[in-house]
């Protein structure tokens, strides 16, 4: 038998649903998908390759399971092809209408691509639509994308001599030194260093949009080459593209920032510093409703609050890993003489649990003292890059609603359950119904990165995912992701237009106990270390509530909302009754303005519904002699006549269920 004879004549494809077919051995998935159904090949951008995505040109010569990648593929890997495709087509067309420009990275990101391009020419709002049709343009000539192999040396000459690439000539000989060959993606005249998969040919794009421009650095080092970065989207139809900027357009009138102005809820000054807020009346009483909220639910599930200062010894920092760890993020230690000239530094408080671990160990603890949920909304500071900074959603001083459970090893999971179930609470009464979570875990090849033994962390690693898989989450698995002291379960919530938020989390540490040296003393008499459970269902309060101003467009639920009721008197003759309904919600704890402006009730109506107002209390002769109100809900319109009584009933019972 002839050696270059495959021995193997049909490979066994299992598809998603478990059904398996035999195919010619070098089958591709463009192959599979067309013999499925002409409209799948026509969609098909790529295809998983026992949970790898390849090219669909790509020969199949073993047996595999596999599953075609459209562009609406649940996991976005569709889209991150497409636009990582986008982005080398928007390359081709820069280097076809500026002619010399070099280009650094280019990646998809959440919400498109970009590539960072090195050029004299300073572009603009301009140059963004010449691009967008030239972009165009290739698409239209269905420019086949070929992948190469190619060893590094024979690359780096390539890159060096052909292309005239610097940026690509670094990477193949700092980044890649290791690495024996490498892929190449050509496209007409154009050819990039990328390990890829990409669309099978340019055609597929048919609507794009360029959206930014911004500096960047090579490589992201701010002593490297200034570049010009340049943002865009790219869809397969122009529907998409439409209900895209549409998307933009009522993103833009969520905006927490513009919302926390209209609305008056907190305010951003420079006097005071960037990425500091103020919280004005109304924005604290939402802040105070949700961690009075959350009180009450950590009062009834064991918790007992604490308070520490927002300033600590920096030895205390040393000691938790948080100084060496986070020092780029920290602000810089203040640093002071005793009176004996002795220098002596302290920190901003970047994180709360060192000082949580220290009022553990203020006292002996006993095995039957475990569990020790500690709780407190503790505010940290963190020295963010101003380019980051984003109203609450990204600040320099914010308050986490911090808990630190101290257990035994048996109790373990059993914890970590109910703090998974706490978060789910807390999300669905807020109304974060679309929820992922991702499991954190340590990269066992980059063991500097982390602190305690590999022992310790496969075994913080069963005990979280033993939890997630008793309370049935929904995971996936980010390797490298964990905090330096453990493993971690976060949840990623949608909000109402799709976008993802990183807002709670729950970790688990073996390695503080260690650092701090904290113990309890078991029923054998002899000591033991405790396990330490990070838990914060809001994580950052600022960013939870600016997520949540967005996520609800202002609309606040009634219990939430920092004015539930406007008492809307049409005429002055019946001011006097329309202040004893104001008085008997006042009294009733209900958050009510009262408004005697001498203004049409029309004008009233409006202003109470741009405020966001959950309910208007209408009240006009006929209200008046009847001792009845009209009730009308926002959004909603009238509601109809209620008495007194009713109304109090019907508002009480809507905030007790937090409806």
């Amino acid at each position: 038998m002839s050696e270059n004879i495959d021995v193997q004549a049909s490979v066994t494809i299992t598809f998603p649903d478990g059904k398996s077919r035999p195919f010619p051995s070098g089958v591709t998935g463009y192959d599979i998908a067309q013999s499925i159904g002409h409209k799948l090949a026509k969609d098909a951008l790529a295809v998983n390759v026992d949970g790898k995505p390849v090219d669909l040109s790509i020969p199949i010569k073993k047996d595999a399971e596999i599953e075609i990648i459209t562009f609406d593929h649940p996991d976005t890997v569709g889209k991150e092809i497409f636009w990582h495709s986008a982005s080398h087509i928007m390359a081709q067309a820069i280097e076809e209408l500026f002619p010399g420009t070099k280009f650094g990275a280019g990646p998809a990101v959440e919400q498109g691509f970009y590539y960072d391009i090195a050029s004299e020419h300073r572009f603009n709002e301009e140059d963004l639509r010449k691009i967008e049709q030239k972009m165009l343009e290739i698409a239209k000539r269905c420019i086949e994308i070929q992948r190469e192999e190619m060893h590094r040396e024979d690359a780096i000459q390539y890159f060096a001599e052909s292309r005239k690439d610097p940026y690509k000539v670094e990477i193949l000989q700092d980044t890649l030194k290791d690495v024996a060959s490498v892929s190449i993606y050509r496209q007409g005249d154009f050819a990039d260093l990328c390990s890829g998969p990409h669309l099978s040919n340019t055609s597929k794009l048919k609507a794009v949009r360029l959206t930014n421009i911004s500096t960047s650095f090579w490589r992201g080092d701010s002593s490297r080459e200034s570049m010009q970065r340049i943002y865009g989207i790219a869809f397969p139809s122009e529907k998409l593209l439409k209900q895209h900027l549409a998307h933009i357009e009522e993103a833009k009138k969520r905006d927490h920032r513009k919302l926390g102005t209209e609305l008056e809820l907190f305010m951003l000054s420079q006097e005071i510093g960037s990425g500091l807020p103020l919280w004005l009346p109304k924005g604290a009483i939402i802040r105070s409703q949700l961690e009075a909220f959350l009180k009450e639910e950590q009062r009834k599930r064991g918790y007992v609050p604490v308070y520490t200062p927002h300033i600590g010894h920096i030895e205390l920092y040393k000691r938790s890993g948080h100084y060496p760890y986070y020092s780029d993020s920290q602000f810089p230690p203040l640093t002071y003489k005793d009176d004996l000239g002795r220098e002596d530094q302290y920190l901003l408080k970047p994180m709360n649990c060192p000082h949580h671990h220290m009022i553990y160990r203020s006292k002996p603890r006993s095995y039957r003292d475990l569990p020790i949920r500690l709780t407190e909304f503790g505010t940290v500071y963190r020295h963010e890059q101003s380019g980051e900074l984003n109203g609450l959603i990204r600040a320099r001083g914010f308050t986490q609603d911090d808990s630190h459970i101290y257990c035994r090893p048996d109790q373990l999971v059993d914890e970590i359950c109910k703090a998974i179930d706490l978060t789910k609470f807390v999300f669905a009464t807020l109304g974060f119904e679309d929820i992922e979570t991702r499991l954190s875990l340590h990269d066992p090849a980059n063991r500097e990165k982390y602190g305690g033994t590999e022992e310790v962390w496969q075994q913080a690693e069963k005990d979280v995912k033993e939890a997630a898989d008793r309370m049935e989450l929904n995971y996936v698995i980010g390797i490298g992701e964990a905090s330096f002291y453990g493993p971690k379960i976060d949840f990623i919530v949608r909000d109402a237009l799709g976008r993802k938020w990183q807002l709670g989390t729950v970790q688990a540490d073996y390695v503080m106990p260690e650092r701090f040296d904290l113990s309890y003393t078991g029923s054998d008499g002899q000591p033991h270390r405790p396990v330490i459970i990070h838990r914060a269902p809001f994580g950052s309060m600022e960013r939870f509530i600016g997520v949540l101003i967005e996520h609800t467009a202002g609309n606040f639920p009634l219990w939430l909302a920092p004015v539930q009721v406007a008492v809307l008197p049409i005429t002055e003759d019946v001011q006097e009754y329309a202040r004893t309904v104001h008085q008997m919600l006042i009294d009733n704890g209900i958050r009510a303005e009262f408004d005697i402006r001498n203004e049409k009730i029309g004008k009233k109506i409006r202003e109470a519904e741009i405020g966001k107002i959950p309910y208007m209390v209408i009240i006009g002769q006929k209200e008046a002699e009847s001792r009845e109100v009209s009730l009308r809900r926002h959004r909603q319109g009238d509601l109809g006549s209620l008495t007194i009584q009713e109304l109090k009933d019907t508002l009480l019972t809507e905030i007790k269920t937090k409806s």
